[in-house]
């Protein structure tokens, strides 16, 4: 994919915002024509001292115009910064908002091989830091460029000689600020990737502070977090030192006109060459030229920076996505086919090989095998988490690929060992498994879920806020909360992922009873360790290595089956163990 102009794309990202960027560039550029006025009425005032005019209304006149020039451009550059504010905050909600329905679209594994410190940089800092910037340099740099531009102008108009003259020392002082801009968008981007890097561990260091302190690893952790923090100020210096002396050079030199004006234009004027008012306006004019072009040289920062930022919104919304289609499907029946699936997070590893298997509708569909055999990867298959490549799954009779996305995942209810919480109410958490369900539906299903006893014991019952992760829940009470969800849910298809793996003893015949409501007249796909819980499955898959290792019921499995056998006894052998 050709590489796009970072302005180019942020204007097609605010496609809709077009209006008030548009209005912002013209009050801007108007502005600017405007603010011209004071320089012309000064050379003005100051040719008419040297002639001799004693007119007092000639020189109010031009301190008049002076005047309006300076307020009318100050008026338009307010506008300008209001519409392009207005706008700015208008593209910066459109691009998050692509984000965020990017993401679903997305297989899982791409956004879990993310680092959430570095997804919550991209979305919220970076995003938001495009602002300041955003809303300054259209108008700002417009303002700063087309000013000196129309001061050129109007002085090659009076005499190109004295026009070239006011612009010797600006190459030179552009040579030493180009010196730095070389690789200024490859050092920005360095930058971006050094702050990334230590967010990551802060958030890491936060997340894991509990692990931390349980294994006295404070000092190991801690200084990790000081490498990368060390590093990202390392980078800062370093960067900054090797261009403060080209900089300054180029702030220096730059304004520098009057060097060769002086000089050059005087020997003109008294040569008979040049006018007094033609030296007298150069002089003054030529004021206005360096000073907004350093000013708009300091946008080469802002547009760094936008690049940057662009480039890493870009990686996520041009990510690669699933690939499922927008035509309604009718789903006839809940039957779901595995044929000849291979599949690999990474293309450099398959973990599924050439799987292939039959789950009939109302059935419940036990898969069970040594830790990381890949049987959670098939549920996520079938749940939609992510594409086959190689071999198909249908449901219905239908290619996942052809249903789409939202539909399919109103098939499919998940509920793992690891459910996420978000910080809300219980009574919201609850609500996302039916978005329109009313408070009475919520409290209805947390009680079929054995849960609506705990809830109203806890501070504000239902309105109870969980905390970021359901943190303020044990694993317990998260796992009932979870299921009540996916109750409210009520989809054909129920995935419970080691569902019970957090059931405390005498919570244990509950959490059963509640599961087994769930579960009722569904198509169920349970993976579980204690196959105690999956004797009265209709069918196991015994999955070993990543391919199916046997099939059956669990009597035809434990005769038949050896891995399976080994699986029960040390399973029966680990409950005898508990009981004595």
């Amino acid at each position: 994919m050709e590489k796009q102009s970072p302005l180019l794309r942020l204007w097609e990202l605010g496609k809709d915002y077009h209006g008030g960027l548009v209005g912002a560039i013209c009050s801007a550029s108007i502005g600017v024509l405007c603010g011209m006025l004071p320089y012309f009425a000064a050379a003005q005032i100051i040719i008419g001292f040297l002639n001799g005019n004693k007119d007092v209304s000639f020189y109010a006149l031009w301190c008049v115009l002076a005047l309006a020039g300076f307020l009318v451009r100050s008026a338009l550059y307010s506008l300008a910064l209001s519409l392009s504010h207005k706008s700015t905050f208008s593209i910066l909600k459109s691009i998050r908002e692509r984000i965020l329905e990017k993401l679903p679209r997305m297989p899982l594994g791409t956004v879990m091989d993310t680092p959430s410190g570095q997804m919550k940089q991209i979305i919220v800092d970076q995003v938001e830091s495009m602002e300041r910037p955003l809303a300054h340099l259209l108008p700002e740099m417009t303002a700063n460029i087309l000013g000196p531009v129309c001061i050129l102008i109007y002085l090659f108009i009076l005499d190109w000689r004295m026009a070239l003259l006011s612009l010797v020392s600006i190459p030179v002082g552009m040579i030493f600020m180009m010196a730095v801009m070389k690789n200024y968008g490859t050092q920005y981007e360095g930058s971006v990737k050094v702050t990334q890097a230590m967010n990551s561990t802060i958030v890491e260091y936060i997340g894991g502070i509990e692990v931390i302190k349980a294994f006295n690893q404070g000092k190991n952790s801690y200084a990790k977090f000081t490498d990368r923090v060390k590093a990202n100020a390392s980078y800062f210096y370093h960067w900054m030192k090797s261009c403060q002396m080209p900089i300054s050079l180029a702030r220096a030199i730059s304004p520098t006109t009057m060097i060769t004006i002086l000089p050059v234009g005087w020997l003109l004027y008294i040569h008979g060459s040049l006018s007094i008012g033609t030296f007298i306006t150069t002089i003054v004019l030529s004021l206005g030229i360096a000073g907004p072009l350093l000013a708009a040289m300091d946008f080469v920062d802002s547009l760094a920076k936008v690049g940057t930022i662009v480039g890493e919104v870009d990686s996520i919304l041009n990510g690669e996505e699933q690939d499922h289609g927008d035509n309604m499907v009718k789903l006839d029946s809940m039957d779901v086919q595995v044929e000849h699936v291979s599949f690999g997070y990474h293309d450099d590893k398959e973990v599924l090989h050439d799987i292939s298997l039959s789950i009939p509708a109302g059935s419940m569909t036990a898969f069970v095998g040594p830790s990381g055999s890949g049987k959670s990867t098939i549920a996520k298959l079938i749940g939609g988490f992510w594409d086959v490549k190689k071999g198909k799954i249908t449901l219905g009779g239908h290619d996942l690929k052809e249903i789409p996305l939202p539909k399919l995942y109103d098939q499919v209810a998940f509920v793992s060992q690891d459910n996420y919480l978000f910080d809300e109410t219980v009574r919201e958490n609850i609500r996302m498994g039916k978005p329109g369900a009313s408070d009475a539906e919520v409290e209805a299903v947390a009680k079929a879920a054995g849960c609506d006893g705990f809830i109203r014991g806890l501070e504000n019952g239902y309105d109870t806020v969980v905390g970021g992760g359901g943190a303020h829940l044990s694993g317990g009470e998260r796992q009932r909360v979870s299921i009540a969800r996916a109750m409210l849910k009520n989809a054909p298809i129920v995935i419970l992922d080691e569902a019970t793996a957090y059931i405390d003893p005498e919570n244990e015949a509950v959490i059963q009873q509640a599961v087994a409501r769930l579960v009722k007249g569904k198509t169920v796909i349970v993976i579980a360790h204690r196959l105690s819980t999956i004797t009265d499955a209709d069918q196991i898959f015994v999955i070993q290595d990543g391919r199916v290792a046997g099939s059956g019921t669990h009597k035809e499995l434990l005769e038949q089956n050896r891995l399976y056998q080994e699986m029960w006894n040390a399973h029966i052998g680990a409950k005898d163990g508990d009981a004595a």
